[in-house]
């Protein structure tokens, strides 16, 4: 089965263009070699996959014949991603709560609101 449609087929990518486009950009690696989409997949073979910043590490169980469930996702693949990549991912989200200073640059739609309620309360007395 090629590499594009296995990893369609086990649910790594919504659509099989998306895992074509992840293949033909170099985000696919078949036993550390980069490969085509075209690249046939075999049992044993392990993927590496960067998606979302996270490189997942897939070892191909076997081979299914269609698109299957996500529940049998496990059947045709184990995950031995290391757990620091997602603790990684999940500093990267911490780092990126808050992306500007409080005062610089044009308020967001919540500070605005924000300051509306401020200007508007009805619990304060109007002058």
């Amino acid at each position: 089965m090629r590499i594009d449609k296995f990893l369609w087929c086990v649910r790594y990518y919504k659509t099989r263009s998306l895992a074509t486009t992840a293949c033909k950009k170099g985000h696919v690696k078949l036993n550390s070699d980069t490969v085509k989409p075209s690249r046939e997949v075999y049992p044993q073979d392990i993927i590496e996959v960067r998606k979302s910043q996270i490189n997942y590490k897939l070892v191909v169980n076997d081979i299914p014949e269609n698109r299957v469930g996500a529940k049998l996702v496990d059947i045709y693949l184990t995950d031995k991603t290391p757990k620091e990549q997602f603790d990684a991912q999940e500093m990267l989200k911490y780092s990126k709560d808050y992306y500007r200073k409080k005062g610089t640059g044009r308020p967001t739609k919540k500070d605005r609101r924000d300051i509306d309620e401020y200007k508007n309360d009805p619990l304060e007395p109007d002058l």
